[in-house]
């Protein structure tokens, strides 16, 4: 089956091993007839830097990456993302949060019973139960929010048989077809003020629209994907399947992050390893 991939980093630093394997494992699945595709997840401009995006295109393109050009950056997308908020406001599945990440804080550590979900506590849903004139009145003042998705209602809305397909293995062994549990990303926020689009809204909409057909990507967004498969189904977006693969970790087992500067490409590039090396590292088939 010829696959439509995708790598999708952040211009926020440079590329580590662990976006080499994902890189890798997406250009390498669509190796046979199908398609490798680049998209810049630029949405946060305060941190996305030019020099970041440049050096991410070297390094890729050493590694002997080559992908369907014009490559699609987030921040040219900002309409779309907004046209799609707007469809979840209007099925009245959205709602403004005037909570401030210190005030949520606050709440969080007051309550013994706050809500858990896969990375810690979740947002305990002051704002859901605001009442209407109160959202309006405070939104036309211009008091500061975030639009947060109401995940039980949304849940409602579609029913509650929607799965994905697993065809890597997640991080507990999950394999096949997966039932989707959104509810333990709380209400998750789809969009702020300053970020008109958040991570979770920008890919669903931009994997549909590039017509992607599986997605690759690190363990640590296992349970991300329940809640894009709800996503899919509330945006009528036809659904890819999915690759969960591994996180690579450096020796002391911790996983690799933009800050670990002697594990980037660039870095290794310096110092004399080859593509092949890299491969070889993380266990890929040599080229």
């Amino acid at each position: 089956m010829s696959e439509i991939t995708r790598f999708a980093p952040s211009p926020t630093g440079h590329l580590h091993l662990g976006h080499a394997f994902g890189a890798l494992l997406a250009a390498d699945a669509a190796s046979a007839g199908g398609t490798f595709l680049l998209r810049i997840e630029d949405i946060d401009r305060t941190r996305c830097r030019g020099e970041f995006e440049t050096a991410i295109l070297e390094d890729l393109a050493w590694l002997g990456l080559k992908w369907v050009t014009p490559v699609r950056r987030q921040s040219e997308h900002f309409a779309e993302y907004g046209a799609a908020l707007e469809k979840l406001k209007g099925l009245g599945l959205l709602y403004p949060c005037f909570c401030t990440r210190a005030a949520i804080a606050a709440e969080i550590q007051a309550s013994a019973g706050a809500p858990q979900g896969p990375d810690g506590p979740i947002y305990p849903g002051a704002c859901r139960t605001l009442a209407e004139e109160e959202r309006a009145e405070r939104v036309a003042r211009g008091d500061a929010h975030a639009w947060r998705l109401d995940v039980a209602r949304a849940c409602e809305h579609v029913g509650d048989d929607l799965s994905f397909e697993e065809t890597g293995q997640g991080p507990n062994g999950e394999h096949g077809r997966i039932w989707t549990t959104p509810e333990v990303l709380g209400d998750v926020v789809l969009a702020r003020k300053e970020t008109p689009a958040s991570y979770h809204l920008a890919v669903v909409l931009d994997d549909a629209l590039q017509g992607v057909t599986l997605v690759t990507r690190g363990n640590d967004l296992f349970a991300a994907t329940h809640l894009h498969r709800l996503l899919q189904a509330l945006l009528n977006a036809r659904a890819p399947r999915y690759r969960h693969h591994r996180l690579i970790t450096d020796a002391s087992g911790r996983r690799l992050a933009k800050r670990d500067e002697d594990q980037t490409v660039r870095a290794l590039r310096a110092r004399g390893v080859t593509p092949n090396d890299i491969r070889e590292q993380l266990g890929l088939t040599s080229r």
